[in-house]
């Protein structure tokens, strides 16, 4: 390999986490997490081979452990670059567990920002990642709660300024609740459908005005079984019996099988072209 190709190649992972790991200076730790932020985006083959690289080079430990500095543009390029690399369903599984606490620590309650006082773009970079982390992956989203995740992002769905916070943060807590496996856990906890409903600031307009809009953020989840899809109407009211069940502590009868889907976002698929790079640091 020579000229460009040699920035792409995943042997460059260990010279970035090098740097990760050394550094001290807040720019050179921001722009080796957007190295590899870069590296990682998109579906094309060499930033599979990066993301899987970065895994055995136990860099996602590296990355997480960044997510504690106090400078506000590294813990975006790191965000981000988590991400990307959640892409990859191994590391996806990984950051479960080691990576949640984290990102959530970085998240305002409500009104109140962090100590760190994130910027908006910040912020919404860590939903971003708290997203791609819990969405199609159950144990994440568990991890989630009992990270007391759900908290803050009620709280930010329903006082946060920023449109972009609101619509990321109502965008994690539809794809939670559509687990119904989790429906349980989160009844118990206290919480009920009305806390994971998109906030009406957060709703495109034609959605305020009583009409359906296009906001892939916003969509409805949608309840289908043999029978095809029901209406939403119908899977809030089977949800208020179930929680109302579970709080008699009454679960006899409850034989419902069918699971909740996303129907708004595609599954990941590695394909042989170069796309556009997604969240690009540059």
């Amino acid at each position: 390999m020579k000229g460009l190709e040699l920035l792409y190649q995943p042997e460059v992972v260990r010279l970035y986490l090098s740097l990760l790991k050394l550094s001290q200076n807040h720019n050179t730790l921001e722009a080796a997490a957007g190295a590899l932020q870069n590296l990682s985006a998109g579906h094309w083959t060499w930033s599979s081979y990066i993301r899987a690289t970065v895994r055995k080079e136990k860099g996602l430990l590296v990355l997480v452990e960044l997510l504690h500095s106090d400078a506000d543009k590294v813990v975006r390029a790191i965000a981000i670059a988590l991400r990307n690399l959640a892409i990859d369903h191994k590391n996806k599984d990984l950051m479960g567990s080691y990576s949640i606490r984290d990102l959530v620590s970085n998240l305002p309650c409500g009104q109140q920002r962090p100590a760190k006082n994130l910027e908006g773009d910040t912020v919404v970079a860590v939903l971003n990642t708290i997203l791609e982390i819990v969405s199609e992956n159950l144990e994440n989203a568990r991890f989630l709660i009992q990270g007391q995740g759900i908290q803050k992002l009620v709280s930010i769905n329903r006082t946060s300024q920023s449109v972009r916070e609101t619509k990321a943060a109502s965008h994690i807590l539809q794809t939670v609740w559509a687990y119904k496996d989790l429906r349980h856990m989160l009844c118990k906890a206290g919480w009920n459908k009305t806390h994971f409903k998109p906030a009406v600031s957060s709703l495109p307009k034609k959605q305020r005005n009583g009409k359906q809009g296009n906001d892939d953020i916003t969509l409805p989840l949608e309840e289908k079984n043999q029978d095809g899809c029901c209406s939403v109407d119908q899977v809030e009211r089977a949800a208020d019996v179930q929680c109302h069940m579970i709080e008699r502590e009454t679960f006899q009868g409850v034989n419902d099988k069918r699971l909740f889907i996303r129907t708004s976002r595609p599954a990941v698929g590695l394909v042989e072209r170069t796309p556009q790079p997604l969240d690009s640091w540059v």
